[in-house]
């Protein structure tokens, strides 16, 4: 089973190192995973903490949740399982537009153009 908690609210410059030691008050830290900007390469400002065992995550539950670390005030909160996420961006479908199908695009273009009104081209 695992013990992961979501830690938000975190000073840009908090470590994976940081946050070990901080937790580690509470029990045995299992792993910590800071998550970065794929870009920027700079701290998204949350991170995923998962500790060895339940009564070591409800102790950092109440140990963490609410105090400041770094000048904030942190959000200690059990993880929640990652969403399913679509294979290519996910959402969204097939939009119409542009030439082809239906569409209240098409109809407007159709009205502009020469001609017989009941043709599509």
């Amino acid at each position: 089973m695992e013990y992961k908690l979501y830690v938000g609210n975190l000073a840009y410059s908090v470590t994976e190192d940081d946050l070990r030691a901080l937790f580690a008050q509470a029990g045995a830290v299992k792993s910590v995973a800071l998550i970065m900007d794929k870009i920027s390469g700079r701290s998204k400002g949350f991170a995923f903490v998962e500790m060895e065992t339940q009564q070591d995550m409800e102790k950092a539950i109440s140990m963490f949740s609410g105090r400041d670390f770094k000048d904030r005030p942190l959000t200690v909160n059990i993880a929640r399982p990652r969403e399913e996420r679509g294979g290519f961006g996910g959402g969204g479908g097939h939009r119409g537009g542009g030439n082809r199908g239906g569409g209240r695009s098409n109809d407007r273009n159709r009205n502009t153009r020469g001609g017989n009104n009941n043709s599509r081209w």
